[in-house]
């Protein structure tokens, strides 16, 4: 308390201007760096009484005994200076740019017969090319090698001694089957070096050198040598040609897209040079409760120690600080550096292409499909919700006319249906088509539960949220039993067309159009499926049931209560059917000649 207090009163001298702040712990580390709009707000925030603050930074304060501050002209000056003493302390709570990079070869075996490979380690014997940082480049050069000069690829050991079979590759003309024994051992050597050569001097020089050695086996007469370098030349030229037209005219742009899992995010960084991708980066932080914050710190940081500046940086987040952040990067570059947030064409689809990479790179961490994560972290975006949902519940409502009204509720946990956590409910509160009443019981019994029975079953934790099949009608029905039962848990509706189809998504006042989300509207569609398919089969069980319930009472000595004391008991028609006259006369309470008179009657049901 003592502490809490000192600094409390150390924040509420500060000024209002801008400027930088450093938290230090007991040993006078620095822990953490920040900047602020207006110091005396930001610093007072963090030891405020009962502040609501995420884990992370409760963390933090706990170690916090002093800190330091800097006074700025203006924000930008405290965003320069702030990316500054990151980069000079390194503090523990302040994101660690750490990607996913080793060092990466090009290895040429020393076989007889050599194969180009992309190799993690340098070890073993062979001659190698590196290191390289980036291993997309590394593993892009070897396949365009081996496709161009049509190497093998494959674990054979040539043995010429007898007939091989070729390979698929060999058809499909991606190798010229060594293994065929009908390339000598030298003019392989040679292909070898024109290889090499490529990967060294790029497609420009080894397009020259192979036009050099072409014209001169052509003034030899070894016509035959000539066409199979003319046919090289040809390959590098369009695989050249190919990759030149990924970007068009713009030649400089990275491309960078967060994925979310809970509090786990990765970022991938796309990086495109003179038309064609160059690198790739993943970068994975944990305990992060603010995703747009954390999105500019990335930023910031990344280019304050990776200074191979872009022309363009394409983003997937509108609610970053993109003015400041633009400044910050064109005074770093010494030019113009754009941050933009493209919503449609080319350069949107190279967002979610960094996107897509993003998820499948942190399925490997959280152990999830990398489509999951997507589809999570698109609906999270769509929807607005401060942290991609782990755990989904969806109602729905089923009814046949005045009778049988009855719910279902599925469950989805990361991104797929948990059918161990379902539940049917059967409606007590109306016996008319009376939708909105009926979700309106199905949630409250459900929060009841909750209430009684905390961490003791399924029921016992709420869900990241909450879908019901309806539209804002059934959303709007719904908000008295959340404010009842002080259940924080955003909720939405899924409107269908008319052909059942998910097209909208429902909140109070309006509702969000899914079209353009394909991730999240596959992943709406399948939820909206899967609730109807689960609560049209509980109906039809139980009209089955209503139906053979009726039947069973037009036997002499069965009433309706004594119908559905036998239908509750041997639950399915199969235990029925096998039923013994002892097993009903117990059952029901009847005489021998009734429960004889019954197994009669379901015989002739069969």
């Amino acid at each position: 308390m003592e502490r809490m207090e000192r600094l409390q009163e150390k924040a509420r001298q500060l000024t209002d201007k801008p400027g930088v702040y450093l938290m230090k712990d007991n040993m006078g580390e620095v822990i953490y760096v920040g900047k602020a709009k207006r110091l005396k707000n930001r610093v007072s925030s963090y030891f405020r009484k009962n502040s609501s603050h995420n884990e992370k930074v409760r963390k933090m304060v706990s170690n916090v005994q002093d800190f330091d501050f800097i006074v700025t002209d203006s924000e930008f000056e405290a965003l320069v200076l702030e990316c500054s003493l990151i980069k000079q302390y390194d503090p523990k709570y302040n994101i660690l740019l750490k990607d996913d990079k080793g060092y990466h070869y090009i290895k040429i075996s020393s076989d007889p017969y050599p194969k180009i490979t992309s190799e993690k380690q340098h070890t073993g014997t062979g001659t190698f090319i590196g290191p390289y940082t980036s291993s997309m480049a590394v593993k892009q050069t070897v396949n365009e090698v081996n496709k161009v000069f049509r190497l093998p690829t494959c674990t054979r050991k040539f043995n010429f001694q007898r007939n091989t079979r070729p390979c698929l590759n060999y058809y499909i003309k991606q190798c010229a089957g060594i293994c065929l024994g009908k390339i000598s051992e030298k003019e392989y050597q040679e292909t070898i070096r024109q290889a090499v050569d490529y990967i060294k001097g790029g497609s420009t020089q080894s397009i020259e050198k192979l036009t050099k050695e072409m014209e001169q086996a052509s003034e030899q007469l070894d016509f035959e040598r000539a066409i199979r370098i003319r046919d090289r030349i040809q390959a590098i030229q369009k695989i050249s040609e190919d990759q030149k037209v990924i970007l068009g005219n713009q030649k400089q742009i990275d491309v960078i897209a967060m994925a979310q899992n809970g509090t786990t995010v990765c970022f991938s960084l796309l990086k495109f040079r003179h038309g064609k991708m160059v690198d790739k980066s993943d970068f994975i932080f944990d305990d992060v409760y603010d995703p747009i914050e954390v999105r500019n710190d990335f930023i910031s940081r990344y280019y304050t120690s990776h200074p191979d500046f872009p022309k363009i940086v394409l983003t997937d987040e509108v609610n970053i600080d993109q003015s400041l952040l633009t400044d910050y990067l064109t005074k770093l570059a010494g030019y113009k550096v754009e941050i933009q947030v493209p919503q449609r064409g080319e350069n949107r689809k190279l967002v979610q292409m960094a996107m897509s990479n993003a998820a499948e790179q942190l399925s490997y961490k959280v152990k999830r499909s990398g489509r999951a994560i997507a589809a999570l972290d698109e609906l999270s975006r769509l929807l607005g919700l401060s942290s991609t949902p782990e755990i989904i519940e969806a109602y729905d409502i089923s009814n046949l006319g005045d009778s049988g009204i009855v719910g279902g509720m599925v469950v989805f946990e990361n991104g797929q249906p948990k059918k161990s956590d379902y539940r049917k409910f059967a409606i007590h509160s109306t016996n008319t088509r009376d939708d909105y009443g009926s979700m309106r019981e199905m949630l409250e019994r459900r929060f009841s539960r909750y209430q009684t029975e905390q961490g003791e079953s399924s029921f016992g934790r709420l869900p990241d949220l909450i879908l019901l099949d309806g539209g804002k009608g059934h959303v709007a029905a719904v908000k008295e039993i959340f404010q009842k039962y002080g259940i924080d848990v955003p909720y939405f509706g899924m409107v269908k067309d008319d052909k059942h189809r998910t097209r909208a998504i429902a909140k109070e006042g309006g509702e969000i159009s899914i079209a353009a989300y394909k991730s999240a509207f596959h992943l709406l569609t399948r939820i909206q499926d899967e609730v109807h398919r689960y609560t049209i089969s509980y109906q039809r069980n139980v009209r089955k049931k209503t139906m053979l319930e009726m039947e069973i009472t037009r036997v002499k000595g069965i009433g309706e209560k004594k119908a559905l004391a036998i239908l509750r008991h041997f639950k399915t028609k199969t235990a029925l059917y096998n039923a013994t006259v002892e097993e009903l006369c117990q059952v029901a309470k009847i005489k021998p000649e009734t429960a004889r008179e019954l197994q009669l009657f379901l015989e002739q049901l069969k």
